[in-house]
């Protein structure tokens, strides 16, 4: 390996000996807890506090497509891609408060049993399959290949496979320990990330303040990226104007197009993702309401810290190379590795300590949703000898299942089909991206996966939306918003300039580097996602005025405790503070 020192493959030992020994560890003493097989590989229930329920959702979401993707978004754009993660802390504080309470009121554990229980099965298969589609072959592949090219940048491009192969199995492997396994090592990945997150920043800063003759000192080198790129320090982008906005410029609108994402397709990703998402949300679901709300706010305290270590290596690397210092760099999703090749010998073993723990607890996150997905929405309900009943409760879905799988033997069974669902999900994955066959080396990798997932996010938000608050909503709405939200998201981002012209009251489009006008993808979010509700509202209204599946809700549910509150003021302050300096 000859971009690592014998002290950096000591750290890096220690981290990896660190974590599995932890995960063994857990695994070992929740063998002798009471809960059953299934519930605690799948869920971890009751088991996870609030501070590991936060730290394993950020440990979670931050990987690769962060560390390389937005660093790369950084190098390109700048702080503006930081409304990612910022806006996420606000979604984080929106889902706390009034997700939460449903779900767990409703004793919902998947995704696609609370389409079930709210909706019918059709919406809930169909939405079960959809989802292990896209954590496979959108999820699974990016963060695998983007994590492999940043270290394999490190140690030497020949070990790209290799590397690729190291990250699938040690994933596979905290994946086998289930849902608490994954919570608590995710404790250590998150300080892991953080420590070596925030050293690897503050010895870029300091490089640039080297490289710029001002000495060892981290606060002149962000003074320095401040005046050498202080277009990369403004979170709102100026629209382009047609023939006078330089190319460069206008593709950097296309991806964070200004003021007018904030009303359309950033709201969609973020609340779509932290609050529809099994991924996500299953770290919360097996808690109690406080426990999950606290935990919740916590993840969205730390987001508000992500950009400091996601962001600005990238704005480094712009500023390095723009002034000779990184003449090998090709490419924005090279950026992070080009940081990571600065630093000092100990402190590089550290620095991808950090990656592999984003990538590995992404991973593993995963892994064990689609595990979960499969085996409690799909094979208990299709594929089981002796199928579950269904009783007609509201709480169908795992609290049944674990209720008559009281043989151990099933229960072992059930384990058993998450795990091998696993295998397979990660071993396609290393499949389709050997060669990167999805091409996501072509769009950026950050820009890949929230292009890609915006395709079906608009339809999946407006159900859930809907399907929390609007008591009228039915099953036929549903497959209409399904349908209608992903034929929207396609009809604006390949025929809708054809179609409507290159502006209109809906959009402007823009030239790309190929002289094609394309509509900025989170504004196509947005309207496909205004006109998939109109769509679902209208079907809904010829149904009955109240749909007996609609979930009964009270004022008690979002009352919040003074420490909770006190989280939320915290993180709103200092947001506004944020987007005041950086606007």
């Amino acid at each position: 390996m000859n971009g690592l020192s014998s002290l950096d493959m000591l750290i890096f030992v220690v981290y990896f000996i660190l974590v599995a020994g932890y995960g063994y560890w857990v695994y070992s003493k929740k063998k002798k807890a009471a809960i059953s097989a299934s519930h605690d590989y799948f869920l971890a229930e009751g088991s996870l506090t609030w501070w590991a329920i936060g730290a394993s959702l950020i440990a979670s979401n931050i990987s690769a497509e962060q560390f390389i993707g937005m660093s790369g978004n950084g190098y390109f754009v700048g702080v503006a891609v930081a409304a990612y993660e910022w806006i996420a802390a606000l979604a984080l504080i929106i889902i706390a408060v009034w997700f939460m309470p449903i779900y767990l009121k409703n004793k919902i554990y998947t995704m696609p049993q609370f389409l079930k229980t709210r909706y019918n099965e059709t919406v809930s298969l169909i939405m079960a399959i959809f989802w292990l589609f896209l954590y496979v072959f959108v999820n699974l592949t990016s963060i695998l290949y983007l994590g492999a090219i940043a270290i394999s940048g490190l140690i030497g491009p020949e070990y790209l496979h290799i590397v690729m192969v190291a990250l699938a199995v040690f994933a596979l492997i905290i994946t086998l320990g289930g849902m608490k396994v994954i919570g608590y090592t995710d404790v250590i990945q998150v300080a892991v990330l953080i420590i070596g997150g925030f050293a690897t920043i503050y010895f870029a800063l300091t490089i640039v303040s080297e490289k710029f003759g001002l000495g060892s000192d981290a606060l002149a080198g962000f003074k320095t990226l401040m005046s050498q790129a202080p277009d990369h320090f403004h979170m709102i982008l100026q629209k382009p104007v047609e023939g006078v906005t330089p190319q460069e410029d206008v593709n950097k609108y296309l991806i964070l197009p200004g003021i007018a994402m904030y009303f359309a397709g950033q709201w969609i990703v973020n609340l779509n993702y932290w609050g529809c998402n099994q991924y996500i949300t299953q770290r919360a679901l097996g808690a109690d309401l406080q426990t999950a709300r606290k935990g919740i706010l916590f993840a969205g305290f730390l987001k508000l810290m992500m950009p400091i270590i996601v962001m600005l290596p990238g704005i480094a690397a712009y500023v390095l190379h723009k002034n000779g210092h990184l003449p090998g760099l090709s490419g924005m999703d090279g950026a992070y590795s080009a940081i990571l090749g600065f630093l000092p010998s100990g402190l590089k073993g550290l620095a991808i300590a950090a990656l592999t723990a984003a990538i590995v607890a992404s991973l593993a996150g995963k892994l064990n949703s689609i595990g979960t997905i499969f085996t409690l929405d799909i094979y208990m309900k299709y594929f089981r000898k002796k199928p579950v009943t269904d009783a007609g409760s509201k709480d169908d879905a795992l609290t049944t299942v674990a209720a008559e799988a009281h043989k151990e033997g099933e229960e072992k069974n059930m384990v058993w089909i998450g795990r091998m669902v696993a295998l397979v999900a990660i071993v396609l994955a290393v499949i389709f991206e050997w060669k990167d066959l999805l091409g996501i080396s072509g769009a950026g990798g950050f820009t890949f996966i929230q292009k890609y997932t915006g395709f079906i996010s608009p339809g999946v938000f407006a159900m859930f939306i809907l399907g929390m608050f609007w008591k009228r909503t039915t099953g036929a709405a549903a497959v209409a918003g399904l349908l209608t939200g992903f034929v929207m998201a396609i009809f604006f981002n390949s025929f809708a300039v054809s179609v409507l012209g290159h502006e209109n009251f809906m959009y402007t489009a823009f030239k790309n580097n190929d002289g094609v006008y394309e509509i900025p993808f989170l504004i196509n979010m947005g309207w496909a996602f205004v006109i998939t509700m109109l769509v679902m509202i209208g079907v809904s209204l010829a149904g009955p005025k109240i749909n007996p599946k609609a979930f009964e809700l009270d004022k008690t549910m979002f009352k919040l405790k003074p420490s909770v509150i006190a989280m939320i003021v915290a993180t709103l302050l200092i947001l506004l503070a944020l987007y005041v300096k950086f606007w």
